[in-house]
């Protein structure tokens, strides 16, 4: 399935728009990360168990989109938008959003 950020396709005209379909996933940041996280904040540098985590939540936001556009019958999300926030109690969780048009050609 196709999956863009553009309302079009080149050479490929919409035949009829399906809906808006979505992928959500909320993470927790557990108590390790945060220590780790803090650490490297201190000294410097990327925080690898950040950025898996997050990794792994787009692609799965990323899973639930398609399969829900793929239940009815689309061939390609078109724009598409992802978001993060952060929300829980002090922010102790993340929430990737990822919104797009199910559509046929």
């Amino acid at each position: 399935m196709i999956i863009t950020t553009t309302t079009t396709l080149e050479g490929r005209p919409v035949r009829e728009y399906l809906g808006i379909v979505t992928g959500e996933v909320i993470i927790g940041a557990n108590i390790f990360r945060d220590l780790f996280a803090n650490i490297r904040d201190i000294v410097g540098g990327r925080s690898g168990a950040y950025q898996n985590a997050l990794r792994g939540a787009r692609e799965e936001a990323l899973r639930e989109l398609e399969e829900e556009a793929a239940s009815l019958g689309a061939d390609a999300i078109i724009g598409v938008d992802l978001d993060y926030e952060v929300v829980g109690d002090k922010g102790s969780m993340l929430m990737v959003s990822i919104t797009g048009t199910a559509v046929r050609f």
